[in-house]
């Protein structure tokens, strides 16, 4: 199992998919990794938007109200993992733990992650899924924040106030 996290959400319009992004907390070459987008719903979107923020409504929502029934079961999550994939369609599972023990429920992987980011629980996903799911995503090179503010000062030294003059 490797260890992920949300590298970020692309929300779209209600009858578009939106994108969930998720990155392995691995270590990779430099400025190189690899991501997993995850195809959802408008819903879904919103949900994990507002757990990614921890927002919490005045009235309990769907997944506030299912983590609210876990805690009064005296459960918690203990993890998600994603589990496989069949064409685009991923699979999940929502690992709860309740008095030492380990009860896995079948999930999706939306669902199970906006679920386990409100309880800042762990998620992961199988290695053979991420070889299988995921594409490589290359950083840009991080400029060296010394040599940035050099240029920059060379810049503003070349500045003069006729600079600003509309032609």
């Amino acid at each position: 199992m490797i260890p992920m996290h949300v590298l970020t959400l692309i929300v779209t319009e209600p009858t578009q998919p939106s994108i969930l992004v998720l990155m392995p907390d691995e270590n990779s070459p430099e400025g190189i990794s690899r991501v997993v987008p995850i195809w959802i719903g408008s819903t879904e979107a919103a949900q994990l938007g507002f757990a990614l923020r921890h927002v919490r409504l005045p009235r309990p929502l769907t997944h506030d109200l299912f983590l609210d029934a876990i805690t009064s079961l005296d459960a918690s999550i203990d993890h998600v993992v994603i589990t496989e994939t069949k064409g685009s369609t991923f699979f999940a599972q929502l690992v709860l733990r309740q008095a030492g023990r380990l009860i896995p429920l079948d999930a999706r992987p939306s669902d199970a992650i906006a679920l386990a980011l409100r309880q800042d629980a762990p998620f992961y996903i199988d290695e053979g899924v991420l070889e299988r799911s995921s594409f490589p995503y290359i950083f840009k090179e991080k400029k060296d924040d010394e040599a940035s503010l050099a240029e920059f000062k060379e810049f503003l030294e070349t500045l003069s106030p006729e600079d600003f003059l509309k032609e």
